[in-house]
Order: C-alpha cells, then structure tokens, then sequence
C-alpha cells in the first residue's frame, strides 16, 4: 500500500509469492460480521492467522482501510465513517509504504530503508491466536512490546477467549498459559537448548527454536528449516496449545506436538517441594528430606498442598546441597539470575544467603550461568534422561546421614571381598580334589593320581595369608599368587590361580 490508497471489502493484497493474502473475511458459521485480517493463500487456503478489529466487528461490508500520510493505517465502517481500529504509530513517518511479505508480517516502513529492524508498525508485534515461523514471542525492550497470544472466543468469534499464553518477567523470564486469573500450565525458562517445561522437544526437518537475549529484546521464535512447510502454533478456545504442519495431500493440519499432552503440565500438580513423575502411580511425590504437609489429603490424591521438610533449615554451619537430576526447574518469579557466573560461584552465593533455597546452571548449552531461588519450589517434575540438575538447600543432618550411609557401603564392600576371595579358594579346592585337573608340569601319571591336597591353614602360610608381595599377577577372574611351603609332603613352588569360583585349572 502506498499513502493514501484504500483498500475496501472485496479487494485483497497478496504477498509476493502468494503465501499470505490481507482482506475482509467472515468466521463460518458468523457471515453478519466482518474483520480485516490476514489468511495463508497458495495453501491451507482460508486459515486465517492474524486479525486486526478482533474485538470489534463490522456489521456489514462497508469496511476500508485507508492508509495516512503518516503511515497509520486506520479501519473505518464507510456507512457510519467510524474508526473500528487503526495501527497507533507514535511521530510521523517522511515516506511510509505499507507491505504484505510472504512471511506473513503486515509492515509499515520508510520507502528508503532495507533494514527491517527500522520498522514503524508490524502485524507481529499483536499475535491474536496464532504464532507462524519468523513472529517473535518475547519483549522488545526498545520498543516496550511483549506479544502474548490470546485465544479466540470462539470458533466463529476471534475477540479474546479466556486463555492466555505469556511471559511473565518476575525474575528470570518464563511462559505461563492461563484462563482468567488461573495459571493452568508453565513451559518454564529458556535453558539455552529448550524451555524447560519441553526438555524432550529434539531437533527435526521441520522447524528450529531460536532465543536471543540482550539488552534489547528478548525472544523465542520458530524458523523453518524446509521453506515449502507450512507450520503454525495456535492457541485453541478451549485452551489447547499445538503446533500443526499442513498437509497437502490431506488438505488438512497435521498435528506434531503439544505441551499439555499429560497431567504433569498442570501447574504445581504437586504443590511446594513436590514432584511429578507421569509414569508412577500416583504421580506425585516429595522430594528426598520432605514429607507431605497434609498426609490425609495427600491419601485422597490432593497434592496441591506440597511438602514440608522433615529438618527444618536454620541457616547453621554445614548446610549444604542435594542434587536432583532430570528435573523441570522450579518457577523462576522471584528467582535471581546471572548470566555470567560460575556454577561454583552460584553455590558459593547461595550458601551465603540463609534465604537461597536451590540453585542452577542458567545455560547448559554452555554450562554457565547461575538461577538462584528464594522462595518454596514450585512446579516440578522429573523427566527420565532429560531435564536438568538443581542443587536444593538441606540441613547438616540431613547431608550427614547421606555420607554415613555411602561410607557403611564402602565397608560392606571391603568385607564382602576378602569373604568372595576365600570362598572361591575354598572351592576351588574341592573342584581340584573332585576333577583332578592336568598338570602343566611334566610329570608322571602316578604324581597325578598322587596329587596332594592343601588345608586352608597350609595355603594362608605359603602365601603369608595371601600377601601382595607374593602376588604375581591378576586377571578377569581374580589374583594369582606364588606360595611357598616347608611341608615335605608339598610341593615346595607352588602357584595358585584361582580362575573362577567354580573350576581350578591349573597348578603347578
């Protein structure tokens, strides 16, 4: 569009390649109202993705956008000259052109300027429903803009629904959906590889997520990696999230994923200090050192009411960390976040701090960065082989018997190995009375039937109790050692090899 030109109802612009077409439509089942919006056009023809009057119909198709001299596009009702809507540009632009693009993105620029980034007004910067590949979802600083996504009332109504997809900047930056004033599900922080209520979302031919933060803007957005695909992210009016691709030979959207697939997206299922686990049953359970806070609601499948520490903290010497691995992070509001601190610094903050509650690497693309909570941990979950580690504050005692329980391990281990040693000795023994084994030495027939026999006393003196210093070897199935005995009725050099604790098969 150029100054002053006006584009009535029944007229269209079309993007160059015919990806997108801008005009006036009516919802189906809804042919009495009418709104400005723009479709896909060369394919999934009809699938409307952005609407400028959502919240104010035209009764009849006396609609026209008209384009100002200072680049505002403005929405009147011709039969009534009233202003439906209109792009709010701040200051005047000196030679503005309004352009369709086959990204989708509705623009207002200078004729003169190629860099996109010097934009006056764009359509994606007010997502209705609907996020396609390029539309960034974050806040540009600069401009003070933060998209939402809000879904359509109904089908046949795209005014605002009662769902809201958001980012909330209360601490490290994070993405809640809503209905009303109810948070129904958290996808969480970006961790630099995913957001981390989506750690399972990999790599595939279709699309890519990108996220820049600086101090500009911050945003995620999709990029396609085939051009010839069509994909969209759409906010359903009964409050589903779902990403489709079009499918041409089924003339139909194809759905590929959807963060609400199970009842751990609910938000905080298990309450403070809990956690889900989709595959058990019941799903929720307290974190290691805490113990539900109101067991008989706990019994009937209420978990909302969370957990309590069995040891309560009180900031005393020796406190220290428990890891949890494979966990969806906790909700950031009110958390602290440094992007370039060390882990090791991150702990040392946090152990300095009587209120830090659990602590994290901000990144793990590059394993830097620190998120420090200071507040109950909310809206966790595990997810098997992914996820990610965080380091939750716990009492001295608590940390204590955890060491002295890895310590009586380590010796059972020490018992349990000199027991195995002689046991397979002692059977060995018996094998080689049982089977008398071949002798690697030249000797007689009569010397074998002859063979001695050893009793455990005489075997612990020849190798001085089975010392190192008469070890001379070891393999796969235990340690051979050189024996020496004075008895006249053995055999003055001897080795023992105990192969396995059921056969001996050689000594000589």
């Amino acid at each position: 569009m150029v100054v002053n030109q006006t584009i009535r109802d029944g007229e269209t612009i079309v993007s160059p390649q015919q990806n997108f077409e801008l005009g006036f439509f009516s919802p189906e089942n809804a042919s009495e109202n009418r709104y400005l919006g723009i479709w896909f056009k060369r394919l999934a023809t009809g699938t409307i993705v952005w609407v400028a009057n959502r919240e104010t119909a035209i009764k009849s198709n006396s609609g026209e956008l008209r384009f100002s001299s200072d680049g505002v596009l403005v929405l009147r009702d011709s039969s009534t000259n009233r202003v439906i809507w209109s792009s709010n540009i701040n200051g005047k632009a000196r030679n503005p052109v309004a352009r369709l693009l086959d990204s989708g993105n509705f623009m207002v620029t200078e004729s003169n300027d190629n860099e996109m980034e010097n934009y006056i007004w764009q359509s994606f910067d007010y997502p209705g429903d609907t996020h396609i590949p390029g539309m960034k979802f974050g806040w540009n600083l600069k401009r003070g803009i933060i998209t939402n996504f809000t879904s359509w009332k109904s089908v046949d109504d795209p005014s605002p629904g009662e769902y809201v997809t958001y980012w909330d900047l209360n601490g490290l930056p994070q993405v809640f959906q809503k209905k009303g004033d109810e948070i129904l599900y958290r996808l969480g922080s970006w961790n630099g590889l995913a957001f981390t209520g989506r750690p399972k979302v990999k790599a595939n031919s279709i699309y890519k997520i990108e996220f820049v933060s600086n101090d500009k803007e911050f945003y995620a957005k999709s990029v396609l990696i085939n051009s010839f695909v069509l994909s969209k992210l759409t906010l359903s009016p009964e409050g589903n999230m779902g990403r489709f691709s079009w499918i041409n030979r089924t003339k139909g959207w194809f759905l590929l994923s959807s963060p609400t697939s199970d009842s751990c997206v609910q938000y905080s299922l298990c309450g403070p200090y809990g956690r889900c686990e989709i595959e058990q049953s019941p799903p929720c359970k307290c974190l290691k050192g805490f113990t539900p806070k109101r067991p008989n609601q706990w019994a009937y499948g209420d978990w909302k009411s969370g957990c309590q520490r069995e040891i309560p903290l009180d900031c005393g010497v020796g406190e220290g960390f428990r890891k949890y691995s494979f966990v969806k992070l906790p909700d950031t509001r009110g958390s602290w976040f440094d992007r370039g601190m060390t882990l090791e610094n991150c702990e040392t903050k946090c152990r300095s701090e009587c209120n830090c509650t659990a602590y994290a690497t901000l990144d793990i693309k590059y394993g830097t960065g620190c998120l420090i909570w200071y507040r109950e941990l909310i809206d966790m979950r595990i997810f098997p082989d992914d996820g990610q580690d965080i380091y939750v504050r716990m009492d001295a005692s608590e940390l204590d018997n955890e060491k002295k329980v890895s310590e009586s391990k380590k010796k059972v281990w020490i018992i349990v190995i000199p027991v195995t040693l002689v046991s397979a000795i002692l059977v060995g023994i018996l094998c080689l009375i049982i089977k008398k084994p071949k002798w690697k030495a030249q000797v007689t027939q009569e010397n074998i039937l002859d063979l001695p026999s050893f009793n455990m006393s005489t075997l612990l003196s020849a190798t001085n109790n089975f010392s190192e210093k008469n070890m001379i070897g070891q393999g796969g199935f235990g340690p051979v050692y050189k024996g020496y005995d004075c008895d006249k009725e053995c055999l003055t050099q001897s080795l023992l090899k105990i192969s396995t604790i059921f056969d001996v098969y050689s000594i000589f």
